[in-house]
């Protein structure tokens, strides 16, 4: 951004400082992007919905992958390494959790976003960030397959729809295959919603990313820019 602007926009910033000192200025905007965001989102949260089923996932957003992410030493304080099983990669980085609305035609609508460190698993995330999942049906993939927070959501009214999980040394039945096509296609729209947001912001590669400030940069200010296009160019 430095060089392009020093390239050729040099006219109308005459002043522009040193490549440091425009990092330094540059890592200091997260709480803008922070601020800039939730009236988005309370914007989008504005608008209709017409169906009310809930969907969850997570994402990746990698430092470094495979054998360098156990040797990488950036943005230590809020990335470390995890496993990311859908993709089978190893990672250094954070996770990119979401909660969203289901909407017919569309991508699903988020409604939650949330950054974790790469280690730690969807359930904990899940739990430790209390989210308020409005009264309705809830999809996610198996890592959210436990018995104690289906309890506990069943108890706030909220069905939680996930994949049975096969069992050492038993088969799953046709009735268990069967339920499981069907919650994993429920739930593919929140892939979908991934798949735009890093075909649309690259969110997912922070290779060039080195501090813990411009690792939240990079993913606040990436995802401000995926809700402008939700909010006015839906």
């Amino acid at each position: 951004m430095h060089e392009f602007i020093r390239d050729y926009w040099w006219e109308y910033f005459p002043k522009l400082p040193a490549y440091q000192t425009f990092v330094a200025r540059l890592n200091q905007l997260e709480p803008t992007f922070q601020a800039l965001g939730a009236q988005l989102q309370a914007r989008l949260n504005a608008q209709q919905v017409a169906e009310f089923d809930q969907l969850i996932d997570s994402m990746p957003i990698a430092l470094a992958r495979g054998g360098h992410a156990y040797t990488a030493k950036v943005a230590r304080a809020t990335a470390d390494v995890g496993y990311c099983a859908s993709k089978k990669l190893f990672f250094h980085g954070v996770k990119l959790h979401a909660v969203a609305a289901r909407r017919s035609g569309q991508l699903p609508q988020p409604l939650e976003l949330w950054l974790r460190a790469a280690s730690c698993n969807d359930l904990r995330s899940f739990k430790e960030q209390e989210i308020d999942v409005p009264l309705t049906t809830l999809f996610a993939d198996k890592a959210y397959c436990e018995r104690a927070l289906a309890t506990d959501l069943a108890a706030q009214g909220i069905t939680l729809r996930t994949p049975q999980k096969k069992l050492k040394g038993v088969e799953l039945s046709a009735w268990e295959k069967y339920y499981n096509r069907c919650v994993s296609r429920l739930r593919q729209p929140i892939e979908g919603f991934f798949n735009w947001l890093q075909k649309l912001t690259q969110i997912h590669n922070a290779s060039t990313v080195r501090s813990d400030d411009a690792l939240k940069i990079h993913c606040w200010g990436k995802l401000t820019v995926a809700y402008l296009v939700l909010v006015f160019n839906p």
